[in-house]
């Protein structure tokens, strides 16, 4: 609730506890083990900021969030509550909301592109070493050379495919890249791409700029995220929460000090994000989550353990809220000796002791003064929201996501000509040309088989008419050489009458020339 322009969340024996607007985007911790009160608080802090007129973003992991879009129900035990906090002008109403989900089915769908994650920072969520890190600048820098869009995982993958298959050709302008790198960097992309990466990467993707609205009554609209189905891929889930603060880093102008955020980002589940991250990763959320504060962003992370967090993130989170924790186990008694330790004693109790004695919506709170300093640690209980508590149905949530004016930017994919498409219409064609001179060399190799028949078929009737007049000579031959004896007689009687006839013809012959020339004589 706010109460003088500052954010009231709760009473203490001394008074009221108010987080200070001023000191908002100095980031903060709510901290407590399960069914301690978090969500309820989350709740308290996200509806005063949202009064203030500052736009919340937060990921709801439960369901439970979305009740903010309803007013709260009025009950014998809210009304003890509002008595004993002395509330005397407390209403239950609805909040500003607008859902959003990455899978598209609770909320408007949150996108964006490849090219827009970038190689550095997609490097890191897939856990690339130098060398795969340094292919992938490489693979980023002909796309963008050759003017093609990295949009979605597919043109990723077309591009990862084109770079391999033409190495040799970007080899001597960028060094090596080796076809195992490729496969390696190809094989981190399809973990990803299961996790539901697939759904994630496109457009149209998300304006941040639409997260940073106000309602015609100039209330923070609060987006909240369905993560319910998301925090089962906590590789999708970090991936988003980083994406998110670095567009936030990267978007956003410097304004330095100011009145109040300008957006304040709610992350439940926080150990999702630093679960087994790297080294060069949570470097990379460290200087964000410390540069963003002076973009009027205020991080808060919500989780069960303090011992969650890493501590260069921890010693950024100035705004405190610890609720119970239990301590049955050494290695939950020292997560207690580490929570109390992060806050400024109060010499009237011991602060250790109280973290595990402590019921349902009490916490231990330290804000930020006006100077930025932290105020000693107080033993307080939180007030009630005064939205509802608890999930909402599917009609409530309909009827908000059908009058958001996101729907008609967001709601329908967009799958515009990009690498993939462009690569594909690039392989066919080479595999059009390929084809058309596969084709081309066939006929001529045609053409050249069928001459070779030809001549080899004009060989053989050669060879076959050279083989029969062979034989035609040897069976004339040996048909001379075995004569009968009437052959014979014929032969010679032929040759005799042959002879004759001959000898009669040149005896006439000469004399006709003979008497023609004794008759000139006379």
């Amino acid at each position: 609730m706010l109460y003088e322009n500052k954010i009231w969340v709760a009473n203490s024996e001394e008074g009221k506890i108010f987080l200070l607007p001023s000191m908002g985007n100095r980031h903060g911790l709510i901290a407590g083990a399960t069914g301690t009160g978090k969500t309820i608080t989350l709740k308290v802090i996200t509806e005063a900021f949202s009064d203030l007129g500052i736009p919340i973003f937060l990921a709801d992991v439960k369901g439970d969030l979305a009740g903010m879009c309803l007013p709260g129900i009025d009950s014998e035990s809210m009304q003890k509550r509002i008595k004993k906090f002395g509330i005397d002008n407390f209403v239950y109403e609805k909040k500003a909301t607008c859902f959003w989900d990455l899978y598209g089915k609770k909320g408007h769908p949150v996108r964006t592109t490849i090219s827009e994650m970038g190689p550095t920072l997609l490097s890191k969520i897939l856990d690339l070493n130098d060398v795969q890190e340094g292919v992938l600048y490489i693979v980023f820098r002909i796309a963008d050379e050759n003017g093609w869009l990295l949009l979605d995982i597919k043109d990723l993958r077309a591009m990862l495919q084109y770079v391999s298959d033409n190495s040799s050709k970007y080899t001597i302008k960028y060094g090596n890249i080796s076809k195992q790198t490729i496969g390696t960097i190809a094989r981190a992309i399809l973990t990803l791409e299961d996790s539901g990466g697939n759904l994630f990467f496109g457009e149209p993707s998300l304006n941040i700029y639409d997260w940073i609205r106000c309602d015609e009554k100039g209330r923070g609209i609060i987006n909240i995220l369905d993560s319910e189905k998301l925090v089962n891929s906590p590789r999708l889930y970090s991936t988003f929460l980083l994406w998110m603060l670095t567009e936030l880093y990267e978007k956003l102008p410097e304004v330095g000090d100011v009145e109040k955020p300008k957006l304040a980002f709610f992350f439940d589940e926080a150990h999702l994000l630093f679960n087994n991250i790297t080294k060069a990763l949570l470097e990379k959320v460290e200087q964000i989550v410390k540069l963003v504060r002076s973009k009027g962003v205020g991080v808060y992370f919500i989780t069960q353990n303090p011992a969650d967090i890493p501590d260069g993130v921890l010693a950024q989170l100035g705004n405190k809220i610890q609720h119970a924790l239990r301590a049955y186990t050494p290695a939950e008694q020292r997560a207690v000796r580490v929570a109390s330790d992060s806050f400024r004693p109060n010499p009237a109790f011991s602060t250790e002791k109280v973290i595990s004695e402590m019921g349902i919506g009490e916490a231990l709170i330290s804000f930020l003064d006006e100077t930025g300093k932290p105020n000693i640690v107080q033993r307080a209980f939180v007030l009630p929201p005064q939205s509802q508590m608890g999930t909402i149905d599917d009609f409530d949530r309909k009827e908000v996501i059908f009058r958001s004016p996101m729907g008609s930017k967001y709601d329908t994919m967009i799958d515009r000509e990009s690498a993939y498409e462009i690569l594909t219409k690039k392989f066919e064609s080479e595999e059009d040309q390929k084809n058309e001179e596969k084709i081309k060399k066939e006929e001529e190799k045609r053409i050249k088989d069928e001459e070779k028949r030809i001549k080899e078929e004009e060989k053989e009737n050669i060879k076959r008419e050279r083989e029969a007049a062979k034989e035609a000579a040897r069976i004339e031959k040996e048909r001379r050489l075995n004569k009968s004896p009437f052959e014979k007689v014929l032969q010679s009687a032929t040759k005799t009458a042959a002879s004759t006839a001959t000898r009669a013809i040149t005896t006439k012959i000469l004399r006709g020339v003979l008497g023609t020339l004794l008759g000139g004589k006379k």
